[in-house]
């Protein structure tokens, strides 16, 4: 499949050079049947080539009849407005998996859903499409959503069975209530990784509650704006739930939660990206995915992805890797990633017919594969020590396999992460200790937050910014404990105000946007000649009391409860998928990646011997 997907991405070539138009005369006659003029075609790219002409002509015969039928899909689309749509079906499937519907775009794709799952014999529920990189939303139209005319559109099954059909009815519901059970996975994936990003903006103790960080190659907090905080938090959080699926090689789930997190990612600042290497590893990720699919063509930029890799890793490692050698004092580890890459920019040019260059990445990947290679007896002596499997590859290739050298830096790196999460759950208990002496002096924990924030943790100089900037106090938040204070001002407080002589109309007003605190009002005051400033005035306007807690409000407590029950479960399913070591996306056995070189390889060495005997 492979050679013959190379050899047509070879032909289209010489077609694009020679200029040949096959569905114009004399390759195509007036009835759109092949013309004579095709066979000595074949013949000269047969010679070429040094292949079977007949398999050359039968190729370009395929290419002609696709030409053609594209081109009176396009006639039917000007005249009628009913687009075709090339699906691309799961592999499992014995029939040809490049099929043509043709669908209006005004519809919904649930609508177009349901017709691929009756047209193809899916069970609608249990499917998902995928177009442009992106999962079909069923709520909207296809036209909203940038479905065009001759787009591809990709079939992921969320059941794996593996026959069309099955008589027994038992194994059928069987596999009914597996494809829901991962339909239920995918929508507590998301509900989990929404509820962790929350509490990374929230106020949580870490001692008591799980909750997302995201940390520099050295395993330290960044500091992220808030503006993309929650962002990036999502998006890495569906990259980790995405890279669990691909370990357990279900590419069909691992897929969408990639392109979520590809989502993600593209809202958070390109500054931001070049800090981490997460986004690099992303793109590989999700080119790997589509290849093991066996649906690499549906990835139009596919290129696109694996340049974006290199290029991301060359801001974030440093040129020759200089940055990353600095930071962590060597790169052993990391060229795990380069190896995958070259694999993949090998493939990608072997299915593009770009033989030589499929050659070049290949054999760069091989002979990453030759230095990345573990001896076993090795891991096996450091299992002894205690070590784990994993940090044991990871050590040996940061060692350059030098076992003695991998044991004390195992042990190094154990230490000195252990101080480094020492040093972020103490800064975290900091924070938290902040916020809430804040919070007791009547600020919200919205205001506390923004004020540490912007003085970087420093809890002096955030009461500066409070205290200058009055306004900050409206920053408001659904804290019951800080709106209690929203009630009308005491008449003792007025009175204090009217003491130290302003007009007892701008007294109140002033209690009632401070919440009662009489500092902060006469200081405002004080500052504004003896009234509050226009925007301040607005908000005592616009605000009204709280309304009371209605008998139907205290009926939700078992459901509340059942709902709590059920975020929990989401939460424990994300954990679980997370990996304790910081380094566990650089570890991997490369079995998977020696098959695949060694049979890349062998195709291009064909062409070789083909080009050889030419």
């Amino acid at each position: 499949m492979a050679q013959k997907k190379y050899l047509q991405a070879k032909l289209t070539q010489f077609l694009r050079e020679d200029r040949i138009q096959l569905w114009k005369p004399p390759y195509t006659n007036e009835n759109k049947e092949v013309g004579l003029a095709l066979k000595d075609l074949a013949k000269k790219y047969s010679d070429k080539l040094e292949c079977c002409e007949n398999e050359v002509e039968k190729i370009i015969e395929e290419i002609r009849c696709k030409a053609i039928e594209r081109g009176t899909g396009n006639e039917h689309y000007k005249t009628t407005g009913i687009a075709t749509i090339e699906v691309f079906l799961p592999s499992r499937l014995k029939r040809d998996r490049k099929n043509l519907l043709e669908t209006r775009l005004h519809i919904t794709g649930r609508e177009l859903r349901s017709k691929i799952a009756e047209t193809f014999g899916f069970q609608e529920n249990y499917i998902k499409i995928v177009i442009n990189k992106k999962q079909l939303q069923l709520g909207e139209t296809l036209e909203n959503q940038g479905v065009t005319h001759n787009v591809k559109a990709m079939v992921l099954e969320l059941k794996q069975s593996e026959e069309d059909a099955r008589k027994n009815t038992q194994v059928e519901e069987e596999e009914q209530c597996e494809a829901k059970l991962k339909e239920k996975r995918i929508q507590r994936t998301k509900r989990g990784l929404e509820i962790l990003a929350e509490r990374a903006e929230m106020v949580v103790d870490p001692e008591t509650t799980p909750y997302l960080d995201i940390a520099n190659q050295t395993g330290r907090s960044i500091r992220i704006p808030p503006s993309e905080r929650k962002a990036l938090m999502l998006a890495m959080g569906y990259h980790e739930k995405g890279r669990a699926f691909l370990k357990r090689k279900e590419y069909g789930i691992a897929l969408p939660c990639l392109l979520d997190a590809d989502r993600y990612f593209c809202e958070c600042c390109r500054e931001l990206l070049d800090t981490v290497d997460n986004y690099a590893v992303l793109q590989l990720d999700i080119v790997w995915c589509y290849f093991r699919l066996g649906q690499l063509e549906c990835l139009e930029d596919a290129e696109k992805k694996l340049n974006m890799a290199q290029k991301c890793f060359k801001n974030c490692y440093g040129e020759n890797h200089q940055r990353l050698v600095h930071i962590k004092g060597n790169c052993g580890k990391e060229k795990v990633l380069f190896l995958r890459l070259y694999l993949l920019q090998g493939i990608r040019n072997y299915h593009s017919g770009n033989g030589e260059e499929a050659c070049e990445y290949l054999n760069k990947a091989r002979q990453l594969f030759k230095e990345l290679y573990i001896d076993p007896s090795k891991v096996h002596n450091l299992l002894q020590l205690g070590f784990t499997a994993q940090e044991a590859r990871l050590g040996l290739r940061a060692c350059d396999g030098n076992a003695d050298h991998a044991a004390a830096h195992i042990t190094h790196r154990r230490e000195e992460l252990d101080q480094i999460r020492k040093e972020e759950r103490e800064k975290k208990r900091r924070r938290l200790e902040n916020i809430n002496y804040l919070k007791e002096m009547g600020y919200s924990t919205h205001a506390a937050k923004q004020a540490l924030h912007q003085a970087v943790g420093n809890l002096e100089e955030a009461l500066k910014i409070l205290l200058s900037n009055p306004r900050m106090w409206l920053l408001n938040d659904s804290d019951p404990e800080t709106n209690k204070h929203q009630e009308s001002p005491s008449q003792e407080n007025i009175d204090q105000l009217v003491y130290m002589g302003f007009d007892a109309a701008a007294a109140r007003a002033a209690l009632k946007v401070f919440r009662g605190n009489v500092q902060l009002a006469a200081q405002t005051l004080a500052l504004n000649g003896g009234s509050l400033p226009p925007d301040l005035q607005l908000s005592v306007e616009d605000s009204s009391p709280s309304p009371s807690t209605s008998p139907s409000d205290s009926a939700g407590t078992s459901s509340a409860s059942t709902d709590e029950d059920m975020e929990t479960e989401a939460v424990n399913e994300i954990l679980e998928d997370i990996p304790e070591h910081e380094e566990d996306y650089l570890d991997s056995t490369l079995e998977d990646e020696e098959i695949i070189i060694a049979e890349y390889l062998s195709y291009v060495e064909n062409i070789k011997s083909a080009t050889k005997k030419n």
